[in-house]
């Protein structure tokens, strides 16, 4: 994700401090170089990571941890405060009518997060439309056209006419009945004359109520001029961080916020309609330092487990915790997985996890995760109603059987059948659970959360 390399480097900065229970100057000065060095590795702007690590440096020397507190949390705790301070609040997105219009260069993806925004807002119970003013990129029209087909909004766009103040006139009109309107605007390869000319025609006729500058999270320095100039032209009253699945540095969208006095509105990652998310400041800082993101987790769980009971109305979730786990209750929590978006995603999420664990498993882990998820698919798919219902019943000819249906291996099968045995296992521990219990197993995952992870407890976590 976004400034991936960063938290990793600030995580091993400050596991240095490990074992210790008071700092000195010393200390202090050789964990703020190396935060130095790391915030600038990812392109955050030079004048920020000294204002940033000054202030880091202060606080470490003059404030007493609280009782209790190792140097390395206290320090965390720091960090973590400071960078939630850099970025600021969320941008403000009120659930009303309203007119937003997109700004960016080419290749930023506006045209792919106009179509996402549309989602979201129509996932908070309103009517969004897209209106595609691009008439300078070809396949800008059928690219969003597609999208917003994807994400079941209301798009209008002229692929006839070459006038996109013209465009955004008839568009308003056409989807007069909409809630939200998203204006995706044309980018160009720099920030020429006519590009800040045209959208500045744009926003005369639209008069949107927020501008959003959408900027590729691999910018880096050329953040500054982009937001400099689209914030003198337009105002920019929030940042959209796209490609966020990608190795991007991401510090210069940081630097695009702090240029433009404004704030991070969404953050965009990966290529269906779905991935993309609401910014908050303190949960996005939370999964970059490894301490976890639960409120985003349950929500992308609570939306995944919606999405597959509405394609399977027949599967109940809260009758699977009570009653006996069948293999196809495992394939529909694998299906709700596979909703929630990238592993390496909801790991962050998960405190003590996240980032620790992610430090240590190899650069294709998450990939192999992901064959064996599809794996694991296929193979139910070559298994009958009662094999899936009493996967108990699942002996050597039946394995061999399944084998040749499904085109896998049988020690795959065999994996696949102890996955089930260990997450039936997990369950259980569940159905025990009052709800005392499952609060106090809540508080020590948060407890655990700057404790820079482990491999411990995947063994309940679906099919990983």
């Amino acid at each position: 994700m976004v400034l991936d390399n960063l938290g990793s480097s600030l995580r091993g900065s400050l596991d240095k401090l490990r074992g210790k229970s008071r700092l000195d100057e010393d200390d202090v000065q050789e964990i703020v170089k190396e935060i130095q060095r790391s915030l600038l590795s990812a392109d955050v702007d030079v004048s920020l990571v000294m204002d940033l690590s000054d202030s880091i440096k202060t606080r470490a020397l003059e404030e007493e941890p609280p009782g209790g507190t190792n140097a390395r949390d206290h320090v965390l705790k720091i960090v973590y405060e400071e960078l939630v301070g850099l970025i600021g609040e969320s941008t403000e997105i009120p659930l009303e009518s309203q007119t937003i219009m997109l700004a960016g260069l080419q290749g930023s993806g506006k045209t792919t997060t106009s179509a996402k925004m549309a989602w979201w807002f129509s996932k908070k119970g309103l009517r969004p439309a897209v209106i595609q003013t691009d008439t300078f990129r070809p396949g800008a029209y059928d690219q969003a056209k597609q999208m917003c087909e994807r994400a079941e909004v209301e798009f209008y766009g002229d692929p006839d006419c070459d006038d996109p103040v013209q465009i955004a006139r008839e568009g308003l009109e056409a989807t007069d009945d909409a809630d939200i309107h998203i204006v995706d605007t044309a980018g160009r390869h720099a920030l020429e004359d006519d590009l800040i000319a045209e959208i500045e025609e744009i926003e005369d006729v639209v008069q949107p109520d927020l501008n959003l500058l959408v900027l590729d999270a691999a910018i880096g320095q050329g953040a500054k001029d982009q937001a400099q100039q689209f914030d003198e032209s337009i105002g920019i009253g929030g940042v959209v961080i796209t490609k966020l699945d990608g190795t991007a540095k991401g510090g210069g969208a940081l630097t695009a916020v702090n240029e433009t006095d404004s704030s991070i509105a969404f953050l965009g990652m990966g290529e269906t309609v779905q991935d993309i998310e609401r910014f908050e400041p303190n949960g996005f800082i939370s999964r970059l330092l490894g301490m976890g993101d639960l409120k985003q987790l349950s929500e992308r769980v609570e939306r995944a487990m919606s999405e597959t009971q509405a394609e399977d109305e027949d599967w109940d979730p809260e009758e699977m915790m009570k009653g006996n786990f069948t293999l196809k209750d495992m394939q529909k929590q694998m299906e709700a997985m596979n909703k929630m978006g990238p592993l390496d995603q909801v790991l962050d999420m998960i405190p003590g996890l996240g980032g620790g664990l992610k430090d240590q498993l190899p650069d294709d882990a998450m990939d192999v995760t992901k064959d064996r998820m599809r794996s694991f698919e296929v193979i139910m798919d070559s298994m009958t109603d009662d094999e899936l219902e009493n996967p108990r019943i699942i002996g050597a000819s039946r394995v061999k059987r399944i084998a040749q249906g499904s085109g896998k291996d049988e020690e795959t099968i065999q994996e696949l059948l102890e996955q089930h045995r260990m997450m039936e296992q997990t369950i259980k521990q569940f159905q025990g659970m009052g709800d005392g219990d499952m609060q106090r197993m809540m508080k020590k995952l948060q407890q655990q959360g700057g404790g820079g992870g482990g491999m411990g407890g995947l063994g309940g976590m679906g099919p990983f």
